[in-house]
Order: C-alpha cells, then structure tokens, then sequence
C-alpha cells in the first residue's frame, strides 16, 4: 500500500488520541518499517492492520468503526489535494462510477506498482448505483466510510447497504435520500 495512506491514519490517530499513544501504538506492533512511514512508500496491508488494531483499544471503535472514520478522513483529503477530480463531477454517483476508470488509471501512472482494488459500477434507477468492490485486502468499512463521505462531499445523504462478498469484496448499494 502507498505510503500516503499510514501517514494520514497516523495524522487522524495523533488528532484523536495524541502524538503519545500512536507513537506507543507503533512501538508495540510488530511493523515492518519498524514505525516509520513516508508518504511516497510502500508498505505491506498488514502493517496498517496491525496500526489499526493496535489504535482501537484507545479509540473504544470497532476495527471496523475506525476503517470507516479513516475512509471519511481520506476522502477529506483527496477533496482538500486535488480538487480538480471533484470539480468535474456534478454529483456523487457520477464520482463513484469514476473510481476506476479515471482515478485510478491517473494512479497507475505515478504509481506503476500501486496495487488497487477494483470498483466496477452500475446504476440501478435514478440515485441508486451498485458498487463491486475487489480486493485482496480486507478494507471493505474503509471504502464504506469513502462512499459515504462522498456523498457527504455532495451535501446529499445517503443510504448504503454492504454486502461482504468474502473472500476478496462486498457489494455495496448505494441509494441517494431525496
């Protein structure tokens, strides 16, 4: 996984329990960076497993609370950095269905060895869209907390059902609320 992803879960972990405890966190895990995270790494899924695990005793989330807190944080984060990907979409939906054929093709390229999950979309009626997420990791709350922000983002609220697919997904129904 891209280094930018521990650096912001260690910025939301210093912001929501203090610099001490994460840094506690990260000495008692048994990271193969030993701790230490730039944002231009890479580093191994389990080693954010193991920072995530290691926070939830000090947050009083669920492993799969805080995944979907941090998918909310993320999703600020890409708002905030390259605002240009939202700017071109009127709504969340059309966001959504542009996960993998633009954003992550735009990954691939500064990223050639970036190991992304796969979204592939459908629309289901007029705010609704289906979601298949692929991945051999097991951040299926993360995306949830993601899609959710998204529309957030959008000023909409939302509706979103999550279907695990084990081993590898989940399926997510995504219903606007008028």
């Amino acid at each position: 996984m891209k280094g930018i992803v521990f650096t912001e879960l260690l910025a939301m972990a210093e912001q929501a329990v203090g610099e001490a405890v994460v840094d506690a966190v990260l000495d008692e895990a048994e990271l193969s960076s030993g701790g230490v995270f730039t944002a231009v790494g890479s580093y191994p899924c389990s080693d954010l497993m193991a920072i995530v695990g290691g926070l939830c005793p000090h947050t009083g989330m669920s492993v799969e609370a805080l995944q979907r807190a941090f998918g909310g944080w993320m999703l600020r984060y890409f708002v905030a950095h390259y605002p240009g990907v939202f700017a071109g979409k009127p709504g969340p939906l059309e966001m959504l269905e542009s996960v993998d054929g633009e954003i992550h093709v735009e990954v691939r390229k500064l990223y050639p060895d970036a190991e992304l999950p796969r979204f592939r979309t459908a629309r289901r009626g007029a705010g609704e869209l289906q979601m298949i997420y692929t991945s051999a990791r097991p951040l299926t709350a993360f995306c949830h907390g993601l899609i959710e922000a998204c529309v957030a983002h959008y000023g909409m609220a939302v509706e979103v059902r999550c279907t695990p697919r084990p081993p590898d997904g989940a399926v997510f129904d995504i219903r606007l609320e008028r």
